[in-house]
């Protein structure tokens, strides 16, 4: 059984656990881009969808590590808040780096160059999400954490129809000149102050290139914070530049649940 397999299991046991809040299930879901097996998750809750209601989704692309723990965990808030929450696969199935330096020769080979790669595996997810049952299409949004921050807006400059796009402490330069054209939707973007990996000079040309393409969006800088700060397992070494804030994991988790619920009136 692969590790992926594994963290579902070990979810679905948290969530059995605690199903006097709510009634989550997830189940590790295969679909295509091309002919590339990609292997994600979809987590929901039970009761919600057993009413037939159509209820609003979000796809939530993993960090550099690929799908994993930490992704899952994000996946059941977003359950948890009544959403379908779709854990995305960029790299494939059974491609999970198991070292930092794995994870940023994958993580630099996707967002290199026109990203044409990353794009279409991250447009395969939304369709496959689309596709679901229970989600109302018009209500589909999309988040990441660090390199799947990058991806969530890419998603929106190829002009996929979001209700909402989120970055957290993302990467935010763009593949393609006019790219912030194409974007129409609402952009939330949730960024460390002090994040050297994400430096001044880019956070000033990604505001730039959506003012002048007159795109819709807010962007939250957390003081103190670098890159990295919703995850735990990041330390709190700021000095490596990648630490875990908890001001910041939390204040950025409220401005979520805000710009979500004005999405998807």
């Amino acid at each position: 059984m692969n590790l992926f397999k594994k963290s579902i299991l070990s979810l679905g046991f948290l969530l059995v656990s605690s199903a006097a809040l709510a009634e989550i299930k997830s189940e590790v879901v295969e679909y295509k881009d091309g002919k590339t097996v990609l292997e994600g998750a979809i987590v929901y809750d039970a009761a919600l969808v057993q009413t037939g209601k159509k209820l609003p989704a979000v796809v939530i692309v993993h960090n550099w590590m690929g799908v994993g723990d930490y992704v899952m965990m994000r996946a059941q808030q977003m359950a948890e808040m009544g959403y379908v929450a779709f854990v995305a696969d960029i790299y494939g199935k059974g491609v999970r780096p198991q070292t930092v330096k794995e994870a940023a020769e994958l993580a630099g080979k996707y967002r290199s160059g026109d990203r044409k790669e990353l794009r279409s595996r991250a447009r395969a997810a939304f369709e496959t999400l689309k596709k679901h049952k229970s989600v109302d299409a018009k209500k589909i949004s999309a988040m990441g954490y660090c390199f799947g921050g990058t991806v969530a807006l890419d998603m929106a400059r190829i002009g996929l129809p979001l209700a909402g796009a989120i970055s957290f402490h993302g990467g935010l330069a763009s593949a393609t000149a006019g790219d912030a054209k194409k974007i129409k939707t609402k952009i939330l973007v949730l960024h460390g102050a002090i994040d050297p990996f994400v430096p001044e000079s880019e956070v000033l040309q990604f505001q730039k290139e959506l003012n002048e393409a007159g795109v819709n969006y807010e962007f939250v800088s957390y003081s103190g914070a670098v890159h990295s700060f919703t995850e735990k397992a990041a330390g709190n070494d700021v000095k490596a530049g990648a630490a875990y804030n908890e001001q910041a994991d939390k204040r950025s988790f409220v401005a979520v649940k805000n710009f979500l619920t004005e999405v998807n009136q």
